[in-house]
């Protein structure tokens, strides 16, 4: 897909998928575990989706021009337009939204998804979507 063709639409449908993934592992695996296996989990589920995505993305940081040496990585990038950070603990705190939203704005992409394994109803209780000025200018 150019990126004529992406709308607000797409990313909103691809969100689904994504969300629609960590509910079917978190209903096959349930909470508790540790977050390397919802990840596992997830790339599985997201090949049988037949999504693309780079797990483990070293995400560059370049600072008043220069590359920083530093290991800044994100869980998921899929598609090339949705951050997926996962998590697995008691309960997300602002430290946890502000990472996902600087992968998001770092990697400049339109959207991001910060996901806690670590509740009874994901849907609800565990997932959380972000926008960055770039979705907002889509149509």
């Amino acid at each position: 897909m150019t990126s004529m063709e992406i709308t607000k639409k797409y990313i909103d449908e691809l969100t689904y998928k994504i969300v629609g993934a960590c509910i079917e592992v978190h209903k096959i695996v349930g909470p508790g575990l540790y977050e390397d296996v919802y990840h596992k989990c997830l790339q599985r589920e997201f090949d049988l989706l037949g999504l693309k995505y780079k797990s483990e993305l070293e995400i560059p940081l370049i600072y008043k021009e220069l590359n920083i040496n530093c290991k800044v990585k994100c869980d998921f990038l899929i598609e090339d337009l949705i951050i997926l950070e996962i998590k697995s603990v008691e309960e997300l705190h602002k430290i946890h939204k502000a990472q996902t939203m600087n992968y998001m704005n770092l990697l400049k992409v339109p959207k991001s998804i910060l996901v806690n394994f670590n509740v009874y109803n994901l849907y609800n209780d565990g997932t959380e979507t972000f926008v960055s000025k770039d979705f907002e200018k889509l149509a």
